[in-house]
Formats: C-alpha cells, structure tokens, sequence
C-alpha cells in the first residue's frame, strides 16, 4: 500500500455548512451487537467504581497509569502514527508489544482500526468518512461503533485500507476466530489474579483478597477503557468541532488545547491533518505532546527509526492545504 498526499481544492468554509448524511456502507441500519453490547456492558461495569467495595488506591493509581501505558503507547503511538501514518519504525517485537496494550483498548483490532481512520483521511468531513460530526455529535462520538458498516471489514470490502498491516501474520492471527477477544480476556484475568494473589502473599483472608483483585479489575480496567475510549472518540468528534487552526485545511479539524492534554498530544488535529504522516502532533512549542516526547525517547534509546517529523521550514501560523491519504490496494 502506498501513502501519497494529494493536494485537494475544496473551500473549508463551504464545506463546514453542509450537513452529511450517515456513510452508505452504513444503510440499511444494521446494529452491530457484539460492539454495541461491549460499549454499554463496559460502562455499567466502570459504574462500580463509586461502590466503595470496588475501591482501592492501588486500582486509582493503576487506572492513572494505564491512561499512558495503554492509551499513548497502544494507541496513539502505535495504533495511530505507526500502524496507520507509518511516522515510524521500530523493532517488531516492540511493535507488536505495543500493538497487544492497543488491543487491551478494546478498539478493535490493529487492521479494523488502521482501515477506519485511513478511510477517514481519506474522506475526511466528506459522506464516506465513517465518523465525521456534520452527522452528529453523536454519531461521530461513538454512534458510528453501534452500526455495522461494510467499508470497515479489514477482510473484506475494507481490506485494501489495511492491506500492508495484514500481511504481518501475527496481525492476521488476531483476526481471525476472535483471537484478539482471548488477549484482553487474558489481561482482564491477569489483573485479578494480580490483585488476588498479593493480597493473599501481604496475608489477606480469601475474601479480602477477592476483593483487592475485584478493584483492579473494575479499576485498572473498565476505568481505565472508558476513559481511554471516550479521550479517544474525542478527537473524532471535538477536534473537528472547536478549537484553533494553525493550517487552512480542506475539513473542519481543529487543535483544541483540553483534548491535546487529556489525549497526550492527539488533539492537536488540525496539525495532524495538515500534516499526517507526521510523528509530531503539537508544532507550536507550547502544544505538548507526550506522545512525541515518548517517541523521542524512543529515538534516544535507538528503538525509533525513520521518524517523521513536520517539514522543517513549517510556520506554524502559515495556511496551507491539507493532504488526504490515499489508498493504491494493488501495492
């Protein structure tokens, strides 16, 4: 697969009048249960935090943690700007380490994810795009995870966005069977048996130990997905709705200054959509970006390769035109 920018004439401010209907690889509505279902069960679950039974500072303190254990290095800086954007390279076991933290996201998996966000820039704020705003706020937030839609079926009508991730066969592997369910279902285990075997080691009764490893199950976990989910589905739905712009793009993205703390760098998206193969999202000094410092760490420690970075005479104030990825599925 090939990853080309195309400059693109349209007016921003013509475009952002117009109302789209939802993408027709949508219709006829068809509700995708098994997402649907896995949406609402892990919120009500989450919803035990505020049982004081559930709570333990631990289960906080890991929930904190999991926010960039999980979130920044499984899906900002591998699902996003190294599996979809190719900003860089790293070894692969590193990669497919991160790619397992991305998988515990509960987004889907590596190839259905890099296919909706390609076909995003792809269309992006167009009808085709799969969670564009000029929908719905909904819609966009999460509305489009509760339909099926067929443009996003990495083995089938979706597969060409996702091609070169596909061939990597442990990607492959986490398609097929369901494979990727049987991964966080190990780590939701893990973090119980965790919680439940320390308690009995520092000399808890059975009961008490059930109970510290229930709270860094609910904590550690449900927490901590819904709030990755939602810091997630933010960027497709608030980031294209209000904030700042440092480039005249050709959609509505924006850089709104909460959601580029919350998300550690995403929501800096106008820039990353003036400029998407780009590994730096924040390009003003103060836009911090957690996520670029993590990789230029990584860079530092010789584990990042063949980083991409803004064009080096980029102004940050300067409007240019945006770029759209696009998808060549014979490559």
């Amino acid at each position: 697969m090939a990853l080309t920018q195309t400059a693109v004439p349209t007016t921003p401010s013509e475009k952002a009048t117009t109302k789209l209907p939802v993408p027709a690889s949508t219709r006829p509505f068809r509700i995708a249960w098994f997402y649907a279902s896995g949406i609402i069960g892990c919120h009500l679950i989450a919803l035990l935090a505020v049982l004081p039974w559930f709570y333990s500072r631990t289960g906080v303190i890991l929930a904190i943690l999991g926010l960039y254990v999980f979130g920044t290095l499984g899906i900002n800086l591998c699902y996003h700007r190294l599996l979809t954007h190719r900003g860089l390279v790293c070894p692969k076991w590193l990669e497919h380490s991160f790619a397992i933290l991305g998988v515990c996201c509960l987004q889907d998996t590596p190839a259905r994810w890099v296919a909706a966000h390609r076909r995003h820039h792809q269309y992006a704020d167009d009808q085709p795009d799969p969670h564009s705003p000029r929908v719905s706020f909904f819609w966009s937030h999460f509305g489009w995870l509760l339909v099926e839609n067929d443009d996003l079926k990495p083995l089938g009508a979706g597969q060409p966005y996702a091609k070169d991730i596909l061939r990597d066969k442990f990607y492959k592997r986490l398609e097929r069977n369901g494979f990727w369910v049987l991964v966080v279902a190990v780590s939701w285990l893990l973090f119980f048996a965790g919680g439940f075997v320390s308690a009995l080691i520092m000399g808890g009764q059975p009961a008490e130990a059930i109970q510290f490893g229930a709270s860094l199950l609910v904590w550690g976990v449900f927490v901590r997905t819904v709030a990755v989910w939602h810091i997630t589905w933010s960027i497709n739905s608030i980031t294209h709705l209000w904030g700042y712009r440092n480039y005249e793009t050709d959609e509505d993205s924006r850089n709104n200054v909460f959601v580029g703390l919350i998300s550690n760098g995403e929501g800096w998206h106008n820039n990353h959509h003036a400029h998407p193969r780009s590994a730096r999202h924040g390009h003003r000094w103060w836009e911090l970006d957690v996520t670029w410092l993590t990789i230029r760490m990584m860079m530092f420690l010789g584990l990042a390769k063949k980083v991409i970075g803004p064009p080096s005479n980029n102004n940050s104030r300067a409007l240019i035109r945006t770029h759209e990825i696009t998808v060549t599925p014979s490559e």
